[in-house]
């Protein structure tokens, strides 16, 4: 029996509750967790935006110790450092065979399985497939991935999401350039791993939006040039920064159809707009045919940062160890199980950077 943060139904409150996790069967990976991040994808499950099945362990953003391996895993062993890997690629889907493994059919096959059971035996399933919000967690062995060295454990977590989402939203989906200048709207966890990876690629201007003037300091730190309040005038703004021309990349990490349509107004002439944000059906984002000719734009999404978490995985963990990269700095919060309710609340609310829960 392990304690695990259940969503007992869409809608509903998360319950702190003792589960019965099964032991490793073939193929499949125990793992005691260090750190879970608190990502706003497990709010959005919470609340019906995204589908799950339920009840469910939410969670997906990990990263702890394997403690017991089924049969047929031969990548790790019991006492490894591993970051749990949500998305994990069937390399058979037509996607894959694309290589484009971050747009998998299959990935997200195992949320369906039945994970765990309550003290009453009622079945639970594994969120988005690997239900990092427990003190220890059953995964198939493809989803986790061995921690390289000369990480500390518990920053760990960030890199299964916050950062794969937001440093490959950069380098991969718009493909910042050196000197470019950049607009990141929205300062959670994956928008500060963004204004990073933006000073990584060589980001000669990089603008910050959010709707609180509090996370000024935050996004400064992470390598913001500028910082300007979310308001009806953003767009303007960003174009008084640039000689009146606009970014050429703003990164959308809310998902909100107003914040998606001033992302493209705040881009030059030419300009590529990356969206990471997951909205509602009901967020409708309008433009006209004119507007597409004339501004030769490009507006195109991004799922998990376009990433390949295998190959990108060392490529971070390179970053942190040369002081380029600073996980601590994504952190507002350490909190243990208990607080994830008032993290959901906080992510509404629009404070702080990412929370993350410490076991």
């Amino acid at each position: 029996m392990v304690r695990a943060a259940v969503l007992p139904a869409v809608g509903a409150p998360l319950e702190i509750a003792e589960i019965d996790l099964p032991d490793p069967g073939p193929g499949q990976v125990r793992v005691r967790l260090a750190a879970a991040g608190v990502c706003h994808s497990d709010l959005s499950l919470s609340n019906g935006t995204m589908r799950v099945p339920v009840p469910a362990v939410l969670g997906h953003e990990g990263a702890g110790t394997v403690v017991a391996v089924g049969e047929d895993v031969t990548h790790i062993r019991p006492g490894d450092a591993v970051v749990l890997n949500w998305a994990p690629s069937c390399g058979a889907c037509h996607a894959c065979s694309l290589g484009e493994v971050w747009l998998c059919a299959n990935a997200l096959n195992g949320a369906a399985g039945v994970h765990a059971r309550t003290a009453d035996g009622t079945d639970l399933h594994p969120g988005l497939n690997v239900a990092a919000f427990a003190e220890e967690t059953v995964v198939p062995a493809g989803c986790v991935l061995p921690l390289p060295e000369g990480i500390p454990l518990t920053d760990a977590a960030l890199l299964g999401c916050a950062v794969l989402t937001g440093y490959g939203a950069v380098h991969h989906a718009a493909q910042v350039r050196p000197g470019e200048t950049v607009a990141v709207y929205g300062v959670g966890g994956v928008g500060l791993a963004a204004l990073q990876a933006a000073r990584i690629a060589g980001a000669s201007r990089i603008v910050a939006v959010d709707v609180s003037p509090d996370k000024e300091e935050l996004a400064r730190t992470a390598g913001a040039t500028d910082y300007v309040v979310a308001s009806d005038h953003t767009a303007r703004e960003i174009r008084a920064l640039t000689d009146k021309q606009g970014v050429d990349v703003a990164v959308e990490c809310v998902g909100r159809a107003t914040t998606i349509r001033t992302a493209w107004d705040s881009t030059r002439r030419g300009g590529r707009t990356t969206v990471v944000g997951i909205g509602g059906k009901d967020q409708q984002v309008t433009f006209n045919a004119l507007e597409i000719f004339h501004w030769g734009r490009t507006l195109s999404g991004c799922v998990y940062g376009n990433a390949n978490p295998t190959t990108d995985l060392p490529v971070l963990a390179a970053h942190v160890r040369e002081g380029r990269l600073d996980l601590g700095a994504l952190v507002t919060e350490r909190i243990a199980l208990e607080g994830i309710p008032a993290a959901f609340e906080n992510m509404l609310a629009g404070k702080g950077g990412r929370a993350l829960v410490v076991f």
